[in-house]
């Protein structure tokens, strides 16, 4: 056949130089959760949906097989919950950023939440080694009744000389909308300088060396439910500083620690707690290993 020329179909361009895409919606259908559409590309992936338990809430596990993030690699993550439906989001273990040098790494991630939708994103840690720059900003774009709760470990990776703090910047970024407003601007960026103050130094990192946070935005959350997590935190805190602070429609839970577990179990421990009482969920149990 001859005559006009075929039309171009659509072309992702940008994710072309991407080291790795992902995208995914979850919608409800019948009484179970569901990707109603997924998409990857490059260095990233998603296992078989998995359902913990009997709510229908559906777990999908992100997986990166190339092993780790390099200088000059990008990822982009589209993340779509559907009015009702409710996405448990991990990683098959933890992010590592190696040497990036002369450039960075870097990840971001748009979050799109219906009416009374729910995520839970609970990835493994972010381990930053020597000579790493790291951004990663995350983009949440939220129903007034729908909930949120992301949790974060960032820990320093393991340096031939010893040094705790061998990378070069870590910048965490997360901005996250409530019917179109602004509700929460989190900006975290650790930048270790030789031969300058230490950054576990006073009034930063004290002497602590990992960092842990866990974010909830959700109509539920006052000051009532803010100091039951408090009295059931803190006497798990142990080595570790803890603080807590009420935000607009939600709540954010930072600790310091000496090692990754202490921060793990504290931000289990909250996730636990969140689960039990907004929806009867049993403790989370992802059986990775």
């Amino acid at each position: 056949m001859t005559g006009a020329p075929a039309p171009e179909l659509p072309v992702r361009r940008a994710a072309v130089e991407l080291a790795g895409t992902l995208a995914l919606t979850v919608g409800v259908r019948g009484d179970r959760c569901i990707a109603t559409s997924q998409y990857h590309q490059g260095a990233l992936r998603i296992l078989r949906p998995h359902y913990l338990d009997d709510t229908g809430q559906v777990c999908y596990v992100v997986v990166n097989p190339g092993g780790g993030y390099v200088g000059g690699d990008e990822y982009e993550i589209d993340i779509t919950v559907e009015t009702g439906a409710r996405l448990l989001l991990t990683t098959q273990s933890a992010t590592k950023v190696y040497r990036t040098p002369g450039t960075h790494a870097e990840q971001r991630t748009h979050i799109r939440l219906g009416a009374n939708a729910s995520l839970e994103s609970v990835p493994d840690p972010l381990i930053a080694y020597r000579g790493a720059t790291y951004r990663q900003a995350t983009v949440v774009e939220m129903h007034g009744s729908a909930s949120l709760v992301m949790a974060e470990i960032l820990t320093p990776g393991w340096s031939p000389d010893g040094t705790l703090f061998g990378y070069d910047e870590i910048r965490l970024r997360n901005e996250i909308s409530v019917d179109g407003r602004l509700a929460v601007l989190d900006n975290l960026l650790i930048r270790p300088v030789t031969g300058a103050a230490p950054i576990n130094g006073m009034a930063f990192l004290e002497d602590y060396t990992h960092v842990g946070s866990l974010l909830v935005m959700d109509v539920r959350v006052d000051a009532a439910l803010l100091n039951e997590l408090n009295e059931l935190l803190l006497p798990l805190a142990g080595g570790c500083n803890l603080g807590m602070s009420l935000l607009d429609g939600g709540l954010v839970i930072r600790a310091l620690s000496h090692a990754t577990e202490p921060l793990d179990a504290l931000i289990r421990a909250g996730v636990d707690f969140l689960r039990f009482r907004w929806h009867d969920q049993p403790r989370l149990n992802l059986r990775k290993y």
